[in-house]
């Protein structure tokens, strides 16, 4: 969780009664599947607003930091390999391998990488072969959606149902086109505390992904709000992948801006439940799918319920690296 989505967390938990927040109280009982009124964006002390402003500023940029260098960022991306209908792919220097890596730190049959279930098996082969796993050396393992280091490489281990190795590079060309990232200012008539209204009857929808896969996942219910005036709703999704939590939930979204000054597939928003039972939706903390960066990426596209006619300027914009 960044540091500005737990602020907004923090300041979701006080007591606020809801006619001065703007909205309705949660209804109970039978009536929970009711419709409630749209809610209004939350209201925050003058102080609160520059501690939440002050913190989703630093959270920008140590994500322009991040993207620029990082180990993992986007554009260290540098190789993706789909395991398709192979259980096992092969890495090293030679050219027999499945994931190449042609660098003198890489032996020439290097690791042995296999999908076990929601898992991954990873085995040296070559005897002086290892990989760095959570800072240790190590000839095998067996671990979940993540990430392991060989030579100068990291490996992530991708499931998501259609298991991928994708390969970063600390000497990555794509460096080189780094141009930075652009966000609307903070606005806080972005920022709700909202009740979520459940789905009725909870069943798994398909979400589809940039690389034409078919995703599952669990429609857990709808946030209600209003923007300018005008009411909006967006439903919320779980992912049923492995490494996803049972509190993950997230809104993958289209609005007014899409296309013009934001990504044209849509834009990602993760909620937070507070103790009270609301969710903190801030569209200021509104964010770009991977692939807005990078082609390696599987990204969710946001379902047809979820394309707003208003315009959310708020979060992140089009920094056009396609």
């Amino acid at each position: 969780m960044n540091r500005a989505l737990a602020i907004l967390l923090v300041l979701s938990l006080a007591p606020v009664p809801a006619a001065a927040a703007g909205r309705p109280s949660p209804p109970r009982g039978p009536a929970a599947q009711v419709r409630p009124s749209p809610g209004a964006p939350a209201r925050m002390s003058p102080a609160e607003a520059e501690t939440l402003k002050a913190a989703i500023l630093r959270d920008r940029q140590q994500a322009l930091q991040w993207l620029k260098s990082g180990a993992t960022s986007q554009l260290a991306t540098i190789q993706r390999l789909d395991f398709g209908a192979r259980r096992t792919l092969t890495v090293g220097r030679a050219a027999d391998n499945d994931v190449r890596l042609d660098d003198p730190a890489v032996q020439p049959h290097h690791l042995r990488v296999a999908v076990v279930g929601d898992s991954f098996e990873a085995a040296a082969v070559d005897p002086a072969a290892r990989f760095r796993l959570n800072g240790a050396d190590r000839r095998e393992a067996r671990l979940g959606p993540g990430a392991l280091g060989v030579g100068r490489y990291t490996l992530r281990l991708s499931h998501q149902h259609y298991p991928a190795i994708i390969v970063f590079d600390p000497r990555s060309p794509h460096f080189k086109a780094y141009k930075g990232l652009h966000w609307f200012p903070v606005d806080f008539a972005y920022r709700y505390v909202l009740p979520l209204t459940p789905e009725a009857h909870p069943d798994t929808v398909t979400i589809l992904s940039t690389r034409g896969s078919q995703r599952r996942a669990v429609r857990v219910g709808w946030f209600d709000f209003q923007v300018g005036g005008r009411a909006c709703r967006l439903e919320a999704e779980r992912l049923l992948e492995p490494g996803v939590g049972e509190n993950d939930v997230g809104v993958y979204f289209t609005d007014a801006t899409s296309g013009r000054e934001s990504y044209p597939m849509g834009r990602y928003v993760d909620v937070a439940r507070g103790r009270d039972g609301r969710y903190v939706l801030d569209f200021n903390t509104a964010y770009n799918p991977a692939c807005a960066v990078s082609e390696h990426y599987n990204c969710p596209i946001p379902p047809k319920a979820n394309h707003l006619q208003v315009a959310i300027r708020a979060g992140e914009m089009d920094s056009h690296y396609h």
